[in-house]
């Protein structure tokens, strides 16, 4: 003897309306988008001192775009979003060192400043990365591992900054 028959019913019904109503849940990369578009074009200020550095950040700054924005990249007349970027001077520092003393790990620290106009408004943005690597003992740093680190902390630099975008877009939508 069933005292509910429908109970059964019933509990299905709440489940489904349940799920279908869901939470309301975001990627960041949907409030990121908000802010800056579907259309983006990069540009990136190349150092004097650094030349070689400017194409990592580059590639960096468009894989980003590509993998977290979800965006399309552009020329400069196409896009709604233009990124211009330019790279303070790469600086490491030591972080670990063996029982003689010498200086087996370094923390590579970068910070990009990075120009957004979208709608004929510009804003700066400052975005900082830094990435930690291991060298043998008393040996001089190499130009890939160098590379490396640039490209990792420009990375990390970047995911800095998608992060303030986001955190951005969703202010902007609770105000809505």
């Amino acid at each position: 003897m069933k005292i509910f028959p429908h109970a059964n019913n019933f509990i299905l019904l709440i489940l489904i309306a349940t799920v279908f109503s869901a939470c309301g849940y975001k990627p960041s990369s949907k409030f990121s988008r908000d802010v800056v578009g579907e259309n983006i074009s990069t540009s990136v200020v190349i150092s004097a001192q650094d030349p070689e550095n400017t194409v990592i950040i580059k590639d960096a700054v468009d894989s980003a775009i590509i993998s977290v924005f979800h965006a399309s990249l552009t020329n400069r007349e196409n896009s709604e979003t233009h990124l211009n970027l330019s790279i303070g001077n790469p600086s490491y520092t030591p972080v670990q060192y063996d029982s003689d003393g010498f200086v087996v790990g370094y923390r590579m620290s970068i910070t990009l400043n990075i120009t957004k106009y979208h709608e004929g408004l510009s804003k700066n943005y400052s975005a900082s990365g830094t990435y930690d690597f291991a060298v043998v003992p008393n040996a001089v740093v190499t130009e890939q591992e160098r590379f490396d680190a640039i490209k990792y902390s420009a990375a990390k630099a970047i995911r800095s900054f998608i992060a303030q975008v986001s955190a951005e877009g969703a202010r902007a939508k609770s105000k809505e």
